[in-house]
């Protein structure tokens, strides 16, 4: 195995400017989904790999976001721990925005059209007066229809995003057991981006990506010289 690349001057200053403008993207990315319901935040972290230069990650933060009431039979959310469950083309997804809606069949979809999933596979909700105990049970004038699926990952697990709001569920997720669930109906999960916090680590970021540039022109310029004069014949 070739031994690791050991960090210069340039090296290290370049490799600043990288990272920055990778958090800078996240930031960004948070910023313009502060008012996208059920939307995560993504931090960034950078990792030291022995004597070699750092290397760029990301991470999700689960906080929970706000909850606004909205009135709505078919909005619904997790208070605390939890996913509901959606088919997309791609396979399953996790998501915690439960902004739904039936399709032309009156079964429950998000969103962005993908069905919901219950317990027993898709939700067909019936004519009638919808309701949605806090265990995720779906009625329909009292009678029981079917109950949400709502999932939950190991802490610390990092979920990938897709989509904005959907995430890739991994093989180590579980049932959340029904007497632990607070589902909500007629209320909504907002983002848990804060816009001030959010625009004041791009500005911070901004100012120390100048910083970086400048040290990169100051080593360059001396670089420089020590070709162009130090090494002249006299």
């Amino acid at each position: 195995m070739p031994d690791p690349v050991r960090p210069s001057g340039i090296s290290s200053a370049a490799a600043a400017l990288q990272s920055m403008e990778r958090r800078q993207q996240v930031l960004s990315n948070n910023l313009a989904n502060a008012s996208t319901r059920g939307f995560k935040a993504e931090g960034v972290f950078a990792q030291m790999m022995g004597d070699a230069m750092s290397t760029t990650g990301t991470a999700l933060d689960l906080t929970q976001g706000n909850l606004t009431e909205t009135h709505n039979s078919l909005d619904l959310a997790i208070d605390g721990q939890g996913f509901f469950v959606t088919q997309t083309p791609r396979g399953e997804r996790l998501v915690r925005n439960g902004s739904f809606r039936l399709d032309p069949d009156r079964k429950l979809i998000d969103d962005h059209g993908n069905l919901v999933l219950g317990e027993n596979g898709p939700i067909t909700i019936p004519p009638g007066v919808a309701e949605v105990d806090n265990t995720g049970m779906v009625l329909v004038n009292g009678k029981p229809v079917q109950r949400l699926r709502v999932e939950r990952v190991p802490a610390g697990t990092q979920l990938e995003h897709e989509g904005g709001t959907q995430f890739v569920p991994v093989e180590t997720r579980k049932s959340v057991p029904t007497e632990e669930r607070r589902v909500k109906q007629g209320f909504v999960e907002e983002s848990n981006v804060n816009p001030m916090t959010a625009m004041t680590a791009m500005l911070e970021v901004l100012h120390r990506y100048g910083a970086a540039q400048k040290t990169l022109s100051t080593i360059d310029a001396v670089r420089g010289l020590a070709v162009t004069e130090i090494a002249k014949p006299v």
